[in-house]
């Protein structure tokens, strides 16, 4: 009861804020909230998840709201919810591997500044457009001398106030400083009346009545949310796989992730129909149940209550939150994230860390929508772009022993005296099988190998188009009179060879072996002098 309590002290203002980042009234993101949090604990398999609509969500839904409105965003959730239901029938777990971390840094942290900086309009008291990094910066400044200086003050005295509770107070006790900051907001804006000296304020809440429908939209509009949903929900999954298998990990826990996707998808098609934020396990609050003691599930439902009941008592003092104030809580809580340490450490260790750089460039230079796109496409691309590569190694026998090492890297890993034996180091699939094939056929013509070994222990499957490319592989080279086998074949490739008729003992002419040895012995046998 106490976690839940905290928890919901955490989600209030980070649901306000979030609805600001939005666009839409905060109905529609505490909405989310509550639907989330009641039904996680049905599906998901995390102690610790909050599933409660997140600062990148919100920034994606506004992205999407400004081509269509609104509605357009709603239907977003819908679609995306739809998705993630789609691929946990199909038990799609795997997908939130295909965004790497460093474009999950890159992106994080350039959703943080773009997110801060369309909060300083509010500090200021001025209205300030763009969607993207620059319009924006050049808006703020062409708005400066219009500055409210009251808004400015309050802001600035609030987010002072919650940097030095968070640096203070947090570090030795666990306390929801964003609700703490709020509240003497509220109390300065009724002891003040902070309204009359022109500070704005949220005002009222306005429950108006639901509807459980789906929503009306023009059919360009519906493409339109069937282009971003795939990609959302990439991002929303990958955010809440890595906040859900972080804590699992520190505390031996088990998640199944396709059951987190059961779960939010269930929570997005939810939150969609009743016009609500899309909905992710959010870090911050995930944290926050952990640090407040959280040890099951039952905590979200407390949060819930809660929550239900903050709003059924407080929605008179909400109504009274200087929007200033909610802009210095949303800034404090990105601010841990606006150094970019994470990101400079990717760049530190080299490889793919580049992509961090890629997709954050891309969030400030092109709007959070494009960035996410590109964040998501360039993981992709990068995935594809290493399989399909056609890495062979060529091996050779270490002596005294029936191990058989990389030549390049290993100097006394001795060649087998006509024999060529090379490993794939990518599976073998559609698109890098004839690649792979040819490299070796040339490396063959090149040492004129009588015998072709190919250890395939990287291969856990075959499809067709891999199947009929070694099929060619083997008769070209039996026409110049060179023997192929295959060495360290696993079962499924195995069964796929026999299916196809290519392996010796289904009428074909490739001999199996289940290690790199015992094919080497077996070439004797094997070998036809060459034409």
């Amino acid at each position: 009861m106490l976690a839940g309590v905290s928890v919901a002290g955490v989600l209030l203002p980070e649901s306000v804020a979030y609805a600001a980042i939005a666009g839409v009234e905060p109905m529609h993101a505490l909405l989310a909230a509550l639907i989330g949090l009641c039904l996680y604990p049905l599906f998901g398999t995390s102690r610790f998840a909050v599933v409660a609509p997140t600062s990148s969500a919100a920034a994606v839904f506004a992205s999407a709201a400004a081509t269509g409105g609104p509605v357009m965003g709603y239907t977003l959730v819908s679609l995306t919810g739809a998705l993630f239901l789609v691929a946990a029938a199909m038990r799609a777990g795997f997908l939130g591997a295909f965004i790497s971390r460093p474009v999950l840094r890159g992106f994080a942290w350039a959703l943080a500044v773009t997110i801060m900086l369309k909060q300083v309009p509010q500090l200021m008291g001025v209205h300030a457009s763009g969607a993207q990094f620059g319009p924006l910066a050049w808006s703020l400044l062409t708005e400066a001398p219009h500055t409210h200086l009251p808004s400015l003050a309050l802001g600035a005295a609030a987010l002072l106030l919650w940097l030095g509770l968070y640096h203070g107070v947090q570090r030795w006790l666990f306390l929801p400083i964003s609700l703490v900051v709020l509240a003497l907001g509220v109390a300065v804006s009724v002891g003040l009346g902070l309204g009359a000296h022109g500070v704005a304020l949220v005002g009222d809440i306005n429950w108006q009545a639901l509807s459980w429908s789906l929503p009306r939209m023009s059919t360009e509009h519906w493409l339109r949310a069937m282009e971003i949903a795939p990609a959302l929900l990439l991002i929303l999954f990958a955010e809440s796989w890595g906040s859900v298998r972080s804590l699992a990990l520190q505390n031996g826990d088990k998640v199944d992730a396709n059951r987190e996707l059961l779960a939010l998808g269930a929570a997005n098609v939810a939150s969609g129909m009743m016009q609500g934020l899309p909905v992710g396990a959010g870090f911050s609050a995930a944290s926050a149940n952990h640090a407040a003691g959280g040890h099951s599930k039952w905590a979200g439902i407390a949060a819930a209550l809660a929550l239900a009941l903050l709003l059924w008592l407080a929605r008179p003092w909400i109504a009274l939150l200087p929007v200033p104030v909610l802009a210095a809580v949303v800034v404090g809580i990105l601010s841990h994230n606006l150094w970019p340490r994470a990101v400079l450490a990717s760049l530190h260790l080299g490889g793919d860390a580049w992509l961090a750089g890629a997709a954050a460039l891309g969030v400030l230079l092109f709007g959070v929508l494009f960035g996410m796109l590109l964040a998501v496409g360039l993981s992709l691309l990068l995935a594809m772009r290493r399989f399909a590569q056609p890495i062979v190694t060529e091996l050779g026998q270490l002596p005294g022993t029936r191990d058989y090492i990389d030549q390049a890297r290993h100097a006394n890993a001795a060649r087998v005296a006509g024999t060529l034996i090379m490993r794939p180091e990518e599976p073998l699939f559609f698109a890098n099988a004839e690649r792979i094939f040819q490299v070796v056929r040339q490396r063959a013509d090149a040492c004129a190998a009588r015998a072709v070994v190919l250890s395939l222990e990287v291969c856990d499957d075959l499809d067709s188009t891999a199947v009929e490319a070694l099929g060619e592989f083997v008769v070209g080279l039996n026409r110049q009179g060179v023997s192929v086998l295959l060495a360290r074949v696993k079962d499924r490739p195995r069964e796929a060879l026999l299916r196809s008729g290519l392996a010796e003992n289904a009428g074909g002419g490739v001999s199996l072996f289940w290690s790199v040895d015992d094919a080497v012995n077996a070439i004797p046998a094997k070998t036809a002098t060459p034409h």
